[in-house]
């Protein structure tokens, strides 16, 4: 990996982290792409840059990470099915992050769920205050969110999805994915970078500047991300981000099967 690669990368991340559209999914296509995909360091890369994109979250709701006890215990609820999943499945999901046919599947799912997901749930019974999210709510959330653990589905996806299933509105459900994206992320980035120590890998001083800089690009392009994200999602809905995932998701297909035709000729 380069430094153009990496910042490249980074953008990606910051953009897509947290719209509906998987951050993985398009992370695996950018790094395929590049011809870097199966490289060990590339698979750090592209899981602790995620430090920078939380971190917006952190610093663009500051106060609301302060407000009261009961809100951490609520994150920790709906963070223990990402746990429990997690450490059951991490080898099937690390075997299905190398498959991009996986990714288009799920992208081409994701879409036609999004196009129908404002049709799907009754505005009249919105839950408007974050504060106001139970626990029972926190977890279900939760258990939404692991569906992100298979390529190409979109952690902020299922978990707003997961949100509005449960009678929240759009922009709250979109605020609860945000605050639990920083457990969910802090602790993938942990236990990735457990995993490549364990195997006897270390970082060259390259390397560490290149996770350097694409914590601070994806830091940076994550907080235009998530502002204009609230604002577009509570006046227009879902339905543009579907429309994206379907087209991307045909197009890796019909390039998929195009370049295995060419390898059999």
């Amino acid at each position: 990996m380069d430094y153009i690669q990496a910042i490249i990368l980074a953008i990606i991340e910051g953009i897509t982290e947290f719209l509906p559209v998987s951050s993985t999914g398009h992370m695996i296509i950018a790094s395929s792409f590049f011809g870097i995909a199966q490289d060990d360091f590339t698979k750090l890369f592209t899981i602790v840059i995620q430090l920078g994109t939380i971190l917006s979250v952190v610093v663009l709701y500051f106060k609301r990470f302060f407000q009261s006890f009961d809100f951490y215990f609520k994150l920790l609820v709906a963070f223990i099915p990402a746990v429990v999943f997690g450490l059951l499945f991490s080898k099937k999901i690390d075997a299905l992050l190398e498959n991009p046919v996986t990714v288009a599947i799920s992208l081409l799912i994701g879409g036609i769920i999004l196009l129908k997901v404002d049709d799907w749930f009754s505005k009249e019974t919105e839950v408007t205050e974050s504060q106001e999210i139970s626990y029972a709510t926190a977890f279900k959330i939760g258990v939404f969110q692991c569906l992100a653990m298979i390529p190409g589905v979109s952690r902020s996806g299922a978990s707003i999805v997961g949100g509005m299933s449960q009678k929240l509105s759009r922009t709250t459900a979109a605020e609860f994915s945000f605050f639990l994206a920083v457990p969910t992320m802090l602790g993938a980035t942990l236990k990735k970078c457990y995993d490549y120590y364990k195997d006897g890998l270390t970082l060259t001083d390259e390397q560490i500047n290149l996770l350097i800089i694409g914590n601070v690009v994806g830091f940076i392009v994550a907080l235009l991300a998530i502002k204009t994200f609230i604002g577009f999602l509570s006046k227009n809905g879902f339905k543009v981000f579907g429309y994206y995932r379907i087209v991307v998701g045909i197009a890796l297909l019909v390039i998929h099967f195009f370049i295995q035709k060419l390898d059999v000729i």
